[in-house]
């Protein structure tokens, strides 16, 4: 059963995000779930717990759904209409739910499955397609590349960050920078930190670049 609930989940996603171009596509949900999967084995968890919550991590995201938010009706109504537990139905739910960058509110997952999917979801947030999903994003919400009269705010609240319209390069500084620091498991850390080093390496030459230096 379980088989064929994650392959109707991956179908599922597919549909949902068909028309998703803000980098929280279906691709970008892929990724987090082959991730996490990973993650899973290395750590122990339960696999079927973790590879449902990355696959619908998203679904009822704020950013893209907030009708559905607070119920996390799509993430809900995709499990029951599978015949999923009660038990891993809320456990799902639960690692959804403290699975987002909020700002200095963030929270860390309560379970050994919720580590894996944070972490998963982080490392695609992280790295050169961190880089592309940051301007995608940016794009997709009308914001501007950069803007040197903008200063970024790293140390922003959840509310704060939820209304912030910065600037896409300011993200590196209010988010993407600080994730390394906030990986849950030790092979998260590990790839995080590469992934780090190549972001600093392309926005020091973003800003050089941009001053015409280079």
């Amino acid at each position: 059963m379980n088989d064929t609930v994650i392959r109707n989940a991956v179908d599922f996603i597919r549909e949902l995000f068909r028309n998703e171009y803000s980098g929280h596509d279906a691709s970008h949900t892929m990724r987090v779930y082959r991730t996490a999967l990973r993650l899973a084995r290395e750590e122990g968890a339960d696999e079927f717990t973790v590879s449902l919550a990355a696959l619908l991590h998203d679904a009822d995201d704020a950013k893209l759904s907030p009708e559905t938010t607070g119920e996390l009706k799509r993430a809900r109504d995709f499990m029951r209409s599978q015949g999923v537990d009660g038990a891993t139905e809320e456990a799902v739910c639960l690692i959804i739910r403290e699975v987002s960058f909020k700002g200095s509110d963030s929270a860390k997952p309560s379970t050994i499955e919720g580590m894996c999917v944070q972490d998963a979801d982080r490392l695609d947030a992280i790295g050169a397609i961190g880089i592309g999903r940051a301007f995608a994003y940016g794009g997709s919400r009308g914001r501007p590349m950069y803007d040197p009269d903008i200063k970024p705010r790293p140390d922003m609240n959840a509310e704060e960050y939820r209304l912030s319209r910065s600037t896409t390069l300011n993200h590196f500084y209010e988010k993407l920078f600080l994730l390394k620091d906030m990986m849950n498991t030790k092979s998260a850390r590990a790839a995080a930190e590469r992934r780090e080093s190549y972001m600093r390496g392309f926005v020091e030459e973003f800003l050089s670049e941009w001053e015409g230096k280079a």
